[in-house]
């Protein structure tokens, strides 16, 4: 359901409050479309802890998680790694990670369900294990939760920076140096919201990578990500000149196919919740990626 709101003559107060009070959305569920970016004070991304006055406008979309029934759909998961804590599948490109607004079956989630009644419950009923997220057209690593136990203490290691993602990613052009950062803040496109952008009033964000091989109108990277914001290596990589290769989001009008941007998270680090010891996965580098590769350097 779509929400505006317009705060009242003689009303004002703290942003998540005021909304709690004009609906019957709970303070804390509208605490996490704040954090999530998806709440918009004047058009702007709005944060938790500012203040409404009179005639300020607040737009946001909610749907009530609890009346919509998540299927479990059997499929075949690419599981590299199982224990009583977590599980670590190897998502192909095209499967979306979990249920949304307009897509609610055939989703990862869809497969988890089918596949093990043991998935945390910290994400609700729409991300059931789910402790961080893939694009659709992105393949590659991602660790589920069995448990709410492993599910904090893998979101804690997401957020201190101790789990460790890397991607390979062929972008546009020719990188001639052989490494780089990128430290620039993302947020919601505001005039897209569809989308993510660099803004000033995003949230931090960085993102190294270095130069694997090049081509002559491409170069092969290897990206590290330093923090895990929505799209985040689609939108530095555009920032820098750079897009990802047929990205149908961030570069529409040079893509070449329907089969989504050059993207692969091949290596997924962290401290496993209960042994407390490092475990790395790997995954190989994907067909399509292999195939282009090939063509270029024939």
């Amino acid at each position: 359901m779509d929400y505006k709101i317009i705060v009242k003559d003689g009303e004002s107060g703290r942003l998540d409050s005021y909304i709690a009070s004009q609906t019957d959305i709970s303070r804390s569920k509208i605490q996490a479309l704040i954090k999530e970016g998806k709440v918009y004070l004047n058009g702007e991304t709005a944060i938790a802890k500012i203040k409404v006055e009179p005639n300020d406008e607040i737009t946001f979309t909610y749907i009530e998680e609890t009346t919509l029934d998540v299927k479990a759909t059997k499929m075949d998961l690419d599981i590299i790694y199982e224990d009583d804590d977590l599980i670590v599948i190897d998502k192909p490109k095209g499967l979306v990670t979990h249920p949304a607004v307009g897509n609610y079956d055939n989703t990862l989630v869809n497969g988890l369900k089918a596949y093990t009644e043991d998935l945390s419950s910290v994400g609700g009923e729409f991300r059931p294990g789910i402790v961080h997220r893939l694009d659709k057209d992105t393949s590659g690593l991602l660790v589920i939760a069995k448990n709410d136990r492993a599910h904090a203490f893998l979101a804690d290691q997401l957020q201190d920076k101790t789990c460790y993602r890397k991607y390979y990613a062929i972008v546009k052009g020719v990188i001639e140096h052989d490494e780089g950062e990128i430290d620039a803040p993302i947020g919601r496109d505001k005039k897209d919201r569809q989308k993510m952008a660099i803004c000033s009033d995003g949230k931090p964000a960085q993102t190294d990578f270095k130069v694997l091989k090049r081509f002559d109108d491409s170069t092969l990277l290897d990206v590290e990500l330093k923090t895990g914001r929505t799209h985040q290596i689609r939108v530095h990589m555009k920032y820098i000149g750079h897009p990802v290769l047929n990205d149908p989001k961030y570069d529409p009008n040079h893509t070449f196919d329907d089969k989504g941007q050059y993207l692969h998270a091949y290596l997924l680090s962290f401290i496993h919740p209960i042994t407390k010891e490092r475990v790395t996965f790997e995954s190989p580098m994907p067909a399509y990626m292999q195939e282009y590769i090939e063509r270029r350097t024939k």
